[in-house]
């Protein structure tokens, strides 16, 4: 359903703008490539908090508590 919005919406930039549409299908690769590194961030530090809340809830864990 996402895909077949972006394209909607893409197919209306190309009729009422047709140089930003290809401007956009042009940079779209560049600013994919670009985000990578935030996304490794993003999931280092994820799972740097799930460890944090492991240990922090581990004594809890060990005496017992359950959810």
């Amino acid at each position: 359903m996402k895909t077949l919005l972006t394209l909607l919406v893409w197919a209306l930039l190309l009729i009422l703008c047709w140089p930003l549409a290809v401007l956009v299908l042009i940079a779209w690769p560049f600013l994919w490539l670009l985000s990578i590194p935030f996304r490794i961030v993003a999931t280092v530090m994820e799972a740097l908090l799930a460890f944090l809340r492991a240990v922090l809830f581990l004594p809890a864990r060990l005496l017992g508590y359950r959810e």
